[in-house]
């Protein structure tokens, strides 16, 4: 595969994640304005940390993936799914250590619901890596 081949496919998959977390906030967030909401619910009811949530659902993938990279093909979800799956998961618990971060600094910073993707400007580049800018839609200091 060339290297503009490989930036074809990535293209396609930050396309494909963008549809994918389009579909989860609708189904996921219940009307909630807050990206997190399923995330926080899921740990509220364990007891556990809103990452640790996130990290349950990711390790799935991960597990599929890896089931997928040792040679076992009978799987339920195709694993270009999983994929896209996990790299949703990492964008949210990026915006979770980002919101965290802020709030640690003295600044609450609100996310609009489709905060992950659609303020995001993807620019993919072989030599250096991925880049990404965001707009933080408002922020607001602790008095």
């Amino acid at each position: 595969m060339t290297r503009d081949e490989l930036e074809a496919v990535m293209d396609e998959v930050f396309q494909e994640c963008h549809q994918l977390y389009d579909a989860g906030q609708k189904e996921y967030a219940r009307g909630d304005d807050n990206g997190f909401a399923n995330f926080e619910r899921v740990a509220d009811h364990l007891g556990i940390s809103r990452e640790m949530a996130l990290l349950v659902y990711a390790i799935k993938h991960l597990d599929g993936i890896t089931a997928y990279v040792q040679g076992h093909e009978s799987q339920r979800e195709d694993v270009r799914g999983r994929i896209n799956d996990l790299i949703v998961y990492l964008c949210i618990l990026r915006g979770m250590i980002e919101a965290e971060d802020s709030v640690s600094r003295g600044i609450d910073v609100k996310y609009t619901p489709d905060w992950v993707y659609k303020d995001f400007n993807w620019e993919w580049d072989v030599a250096s890596g991925p880049s990404s800018d965001f707009t933080i839609t408002e922020i607001k200091s602790y008095e």
